[in-house]
């Protein structure tokens, strides 16, 4: 089935990035159709953004500025992350 194609391609992408994810985080990928046509470093790239941007989210809502702080530092790594996989 498509969708466990899709699920055996992003299993690894997700293990590599959970170790930058703060403690106690939940973590919930859900696939798009679109994904199923996507290559593994196309879907890499969306979840670093995806990622990057829920850290984001994460830290406005503790109140802190996102440019200090375990998750803003994590946010950073995915970030500079997503910008050698496309290069």
């Amino acid at each position: 089935m498509v969708r466990h194609r899709v699920t055996r391609k992003l299993r690894p992408l997700v293990r590599e990035r959970l170790s930058t994810l703060p403690a106690g985080a939940d973590l919930v990928v859900r696939a798009l159709p679109a994904a199923a046509a996507a290559s593994s470093p196309a879907l890499a790239a969306d979840l670093d953004a995806s990622l990057a941007g829920g850290l984001r989210k994460l830290a406005r809502a503790a109140g802190r500025a996102p440019e200090r702080g375990p998750v803003a530092a994590a946010a950073a790594a995915l970030a500079s992350a997503g910008e050698g996989a496309s290069r």
